[in-house]
């Protein structure tokens, strides 16, 4: 049974009982393997150039968990499952609360880590002087992972590699071969180049669709939390005959965030309540004071 929970504003949050550790520590290892494969592609991330980024583990030696993650979420990952997601998406209303108090929700999953890494990415951000709606995106840009205490049904639907269902898998995407067992494979129409799309239709998740509504945020922003993940395209080059000239667009955003989201992972600690009144005001130049989550 679900624990219940209140958050300040008293709405009570359904929350499930979850192993943070093992979260935090498989979600630290997906990106320890995207560091080894990020390509540089903004020469003004100027924060991360004297880092020795060959510390980070090599790609192919990525330990058992990791591939094992990939595995389970390379088979689970279907249509059928991505239609009820967003279907649960825009019918269910799980919490209500600001971002402030979201990322100390985020938190409750282990110590300091999450609401550290956000600071951190923030912080790098400013550091390099991008404008303030680029600071507080990379504040939020992992609020997604407040599915894991609502309703996901394991790590592997909140963490991980961003892909397309409905056509065919890319062999551009993190393990490919690890798809043989999700039966979309073998599915006539969704094993095809196109599958359910026509060429060049764009894209059409969570975190998206809980601030896209709810914000002052530019679309550049709003692409950088939507894509970040999806190394797939904004790494490898794939999916572009799925991709239109506003996915061009917002494809050099998302690549200029990137850095941002990994390396800062290996910055100095922070202090989050010296810096919670400057993110604080951002927050109320961005964000309503309570959203719907």
């Amino acid at each position: 049974m679900p624990a219940l929970t209140n958050t300040t504003n008293a709405t009570q949050v359904a929350t499930k009982k979850r192993d943070g550790r093992e979260f935090d520590e498989i979600s630290d290892a997906v990106d320890d393997v995207n560091v080894q494969m990020l390509k540089l592609w903004d020469d003004e991330s100027e924060f991360d150039a004297e880092k020795d980024k060959a510390r980070f583990r090599q790609y192919d030696d990525a330990c058992d968990r990791v591939k094992n993650f990939y595995k389970e979420q390379h088979e689970k990952q279907t249509v059928a499952f991505n239609i009820q997601a967003r279907v649960n998406f825009k019918s269910r209303r799980r919490a209500r609360m600001g971002i402030w108090e979201a990322m100390e929700m985020l938190n409750t999953l282990t110590s300091l880590s999450q609401i550290e890494h956000l600071l951190q990415t923030a912080e790098a951000i400013r550091r390099d002087g991008k404008p303030d709606w680029m600071q507080v995106t990379g504040l939020v840009h992992d609020l997604g992972k407040l599915l894991f205490l609502f309703e996901s049904e394991g790590q592997w639907d909140v963490v991980g590699d961003t892909f397309v269902v409905g056509c065919q898998f890319s062999d551009k995407i993190i393990y490919p071969e690890t798809f043989g067992a999700n039966p979309d494979s073998h599915d006539r129409i969704y094993s095809t180049e196109n599958g359910i799309y026509q060429p060049h239709c764009a894209w059409v998740q969570y975190l998206y669709h809980v601030l896209k509504g709810q914000s002052s945020l530019p679309e550049e922003a709003l692409a950088m939390i939507r894509y970040h993940s999806f190394y797939p395209w904004h790494r490898e080059g794939a999916y572009s005959h799925l991709t239109n000239e506003k996915d061009k667009r917002a494809l050099a955003a998302v690549r200029a965030f990137n850095p941002y989201d990994l390396y800062s992972k290996s910055d100095d600690p922070v202090d989050a309540e010296a810096l919670r009144p400057y993110y604080e005001r951002l927050i109320a130049k961005f964000f309503p004071p309570v959203l719907d989550w």
